[in-house]
């Protein structure tokens, strides 16, 4: 049998800490910004206007006792749809930002073990380009495949990147919605036999051109304005890079089971606020039931006796006999 395979990429990206020591490491290589004047740098945070180059250089360190033979390409930064994590294009992927932008001196490098390469890129910002943040990635990969066994056999790549902040100058306008909330019950069959439970989706979207690190308020309230929920959500996307977005989803645990009200979330940003909101009405299954059968039955009889009546009120006919005309 001929096996099927998936080829995956397996990749780091630098970690929010001061010194490349534990920048983007895979326990391989890592990749990190060469120190500049100042000192170490976590990412590439770099400003131009639209036509401007700018000259920086990449360190790729082999950690094992072998030589690494890498590929090196710079790459577009976008959220994950699962959960808005920060990931990047691969090298086969179409790049319009930072990816078209930079290009290392070499394309391939071959780090000896335990040793460093340091690689110069240039990154330039053609004319016409969108005022904004522009986020990607300098990635080092391993064309090597890696395949497991099996029918299905995942087929894994390795990568690790450092990440490119860049922002071209320009108006920044930052803007942040919420949209499509929903509001899905999971009620018990009996009432007051089991956990009920909700969970509420959303969608997150950055529709400015600067990257937002936002904040998701949840507030429920129900019949008369009483306050079901209120609190802040944790589970979102640390950064919202410009023009994403992002399905994400919360637990509601002790939902309940009888009530009608509103659902509603609040975005924000620096300097930017929205808000949404979606109904409810939350009904145990076995009182659905009752209430669909009463329902069906109640409007069966309602029709029958609108028949009924209308059949008592009908006028009947009258039938005159005429006499036949006198004969002359």
């Amino acid at each position: 049998m001929r096996k099927l395979y998936v080829l995956l990429l397996s990749l780091f990206l630098a970690a929010a800490v001061p010194v490349p020591a534990h920048a983007a490491d895979n326990g391989s290589w890592s990749v990190y910004p060469a120190a500049s004047q100042i000192g170490a740098r976590p990412y590439f945070y770099l400003s131009a206007d639209p036509g401007q180059s700018i000259d920086d250089k990449v360190v790729v360190t082999n950690k094992t006792g072998e030589p690494l033979r890498l590929r090196l390409y710079a790459a577009d930064a976008y959220n994950t749809a699962r959960d808005g994590g920060f990931a990047v294009r691969t090298v086969a992927e179409k790049q319009r930002g930072v990816g078209a932008w930079a290009k290392p001196a070499k394309s391939r490098v071959t780090v000896p073990a335990h040793g460093k390469v340091t690689v110069p890129f240039t990154l330039s910002v053609p004319e016409g380009a969108e005022p904004g943040d522009h986020p990607g990635a300098l990635v080092a990969l391993d064309e090597r495949v890696d395949h497991g066994d099996g029918t299905v056999a995942l087929g894994v790549q390795r990568a690790v990147a450092a990440r490119v902040y860049l922002r071209v100058g320009g108006p920044t306008v930052p803007a942040i919605t919420v949209e499509d909330v929903h509001v899905s019950h999971h009620q018990p069959l009996v009432p007051g036999l089991g956990d009920s439970g909700a969970t509420i989706s959303y969608t997150l979207r950055n529709t400015g051109n600067v990257t937002l690190n936002p904040r998701v308020e949840l507030r429920a309230t129900g019949l008369f304005g009483r306050t079901l929920l209120a609190r802040d959500l944790v589970r979102i996307p640390g950064e919202l890079l410009p023009g994403q977005r992002v399905r994400l989803s919360e637990p509601w645990r002790g939902a309940p089971q009888l009530d009608w009200g509103d659902v509603k979330l609040t975005a924000s940003a620096k300097d930017t606020r929205e808000s949404a909101s979606a109904g409810f009405f939350a009904v145990p299954w076995l009182v659905a039931v009752v209430l669909l059968v009463v329902g069906a039955v109640g409007g069966g009889l309602w029709v029958r006796l609108r028949m009924r009546a209308g059949g008592a009120g009908r006028a009947q006919p009258s039938v005159r006999s005429l006499d036949p005309a006198p004969r002359p």
